[in-house]
């Protein structure tokens, strides 16, 4: 049994993060803005956070490693501001707590289609997400080079979940890519958050992308 953390615990990935580190045996300790909406199991426990606060590095010792699934209201008029400054506020709490391992959860807006071309820069990008996606990107580019906090960072694929256009079914198998957009053939592929879940849960006990971005997809 190993100890992991999960930031944005009741969050679409959060929480079936949280469901999936608990349901292998793990103790799990979630942490959200709303404790009250943490799913309840033995060896899960809830904890009130604000990333923002001086203390949080305190409260993110002691872990194998730390799930970050953060994320702030969207759309909103400061969302880029507000998302940054969490995210990197989460970065240096865990270089000041020396986390052994911190997966950041982003999104699929910044892998390759082409050769430098990213995922967010073509003309099919949905443009009602265009500045969620370009401002994760931002974050994903910032961590490519940083060395003093021990980083990873997962992007989902194109299609996540039901309200991405796939499916909710858990099949309980996925493949790895690494910086490019996975397909099915002529298609962009998708995943479950369930399997997407178990992927997250797969590399945060082998701490499997130190220093390095992947992304997964349903076989």
């Amino acid at each position: 049994m190993k100890k992991f953390a999960v930031i944005g615990a009741t969050g679409y990935v959060g929480s079936a993060v949280v469901a999936e580190l608990a349901s292998r045996g793990h103790q799990v300790v979630a942490f959200a803005r709303n404790a009250d909406k943490v799913a309840q199991a033995d060896n899960v426990q809830a904890v009130q956070v604000d990333v923002l606060s001086p203390d949080f590095a305190k409260q993110l010792q002691g872990f194998d490693a730390v799930v970050s699934a953060f994320k702030v209201s969207y759309p909103s008029a400061n969302f880029r501001q507000d998302y940054l400054t969490g995210a990197n506020a989460i970065l240096e709490a865990a270089k000041t707590a020396t986390v052994p391992y911190l997966l950041a959860v982003g999104g699929a807006g910044s892998l390759f289609v082409a050769p430098d071309v990213q995922l967010v820069d073509t003309p099919a990008f949905p443009q009602e997400i265009h500045e969620l996606a370009d401002t994760v990107r931002v974050f994903a580019n910032d961590l490519l080079d940083r060395r003093d906090v021990n980083w990873a960072f997962i992007s989902p694929p194109a299609l996540l979940g039901v309200t991405g256009g796939y499916s909710e079914e858990r099949t309980g198998s996925y493949r790895l890519g690494e910086d490019d957009v996975l397909m099915n053939g002529d298609v962009p592929a998708g995943i479950s958050v369930a399997d997407l879940a178990i992927a997250i849960a797969d590399d945060v006990e082998n701490k499997a992308h130190l220093f390095k971005r992947f992304t997964v997809a349903s076989k």
